[in-house]
């Protein structure tokens, strides 16, 4: 059996100087608090069965923490990704040797393609990929050559009112995918769409079976969810929230 992996990074002393694109600045970053929030996310982890792999730090990367945005993981291969946001290449810097230090086989995304693991959402045998902010179709088409022979279809999804399209959809264990309407381009790419009435409650983690992992700052999500049976936890994330980071930023799930 395998063991339940999540790789994360401790946030950056710089987090405050991270870039935002589609919201304004809502206030300062508490960088004491922020660090005090991603401790908590790392201990909820643990305490619900997962071990939590750090990779290298990346303090001179304000948005190194938003780990998920720099590797896709899909059966033994592990695609490194390379950001539309050239800032944010230097994230790159220890990735590969935590994912092949698992067992992983890397494979890199290489220019003229872009890709956001944060713009790739997974489910059975689909793999949907936002287009047209961070992540380009050659990012896609490099994707999908790399996921070759894993028996899953690659489908591009347009991406223009969000950063990434995991800031507008999620999946849950089932296959039902949330989102919160005014963020999502085109709902009817899915057969089986939930909207959900807070921007933060389109983000969730699973953590097995039928628990996930939700923002604190979606409370009628989580009432919404625990009445369609999922064993709901909530955390506080504030301080990346005002860097269009939620709760699957944070933390890429491996293989053990």
């Amino acid at each position: 059996m395998h063991r339940r992996l999540a790789l994360v990074r401790r946030p950056s002393p710089r987090l405050a100087d991270g870039i935002v694109t589609h919201v304004e600045r809502s206030g300062a970053v508490d960088g004491a608090l922020a660090l005090r929030q991603w401790q908590e996310y790392v201990d909820v982890l643990r305490r619900r069965g997962w071990s939590v792999v750090e990779a290298a730090p990346a303090d001179d990367c304000p948005d190194g923490v938003f780990i998920e945005d720099q590797v896709v993981v899909h059966g033994d291969v592990a695609v490194l990704c390379r950001s539309g946001a050239p800032g944010r290449r230097a994230e790159q810097v220890g990735v590969r040797e935590a994912v092949q230090a698992h067992g992983y086989r890397t494979v890199a995304i290489e220019e003229p393609g872009t890709l956001d693991g944060g713009d790739v959402l997974k489910h059975g045998h689909v793999v949907w990929v936002g287009v047209g902010g961070r992540t380009n179709q050659a990012g896609v088409d490099q994707l999908r050559q790399a996921l070759e022979g894993h028996r899953v279809e690659v489908v591009p999804v347009p991406v223009s009112k969000v950063l990434h399209l995991k800031s507008a959809v999620t999946a849950l264990p089932d296959g039902t995918v949330l989102g919160f309407p005014p963020l999502v381009d085109d709902p009817t790419v899915w057969s089986r769409f939930l909207a959900v009435p807070e921007e933060s409650g389109a983000h969730v983690v699973l953590l097995g079976g039928m628990s996930v992992l939700l923002s604190a700052s979606a409370p009628r999500t989580a009432q919404l969810l625990a009445a369609r049976g999922h064993d709901v936890t909530t955390v506080d994330i504030s301080e990346f929230e005002k860097l269009e980071g939620c709760v699957t930023c944070l933390s890429v799930r491996l293989r053990g």
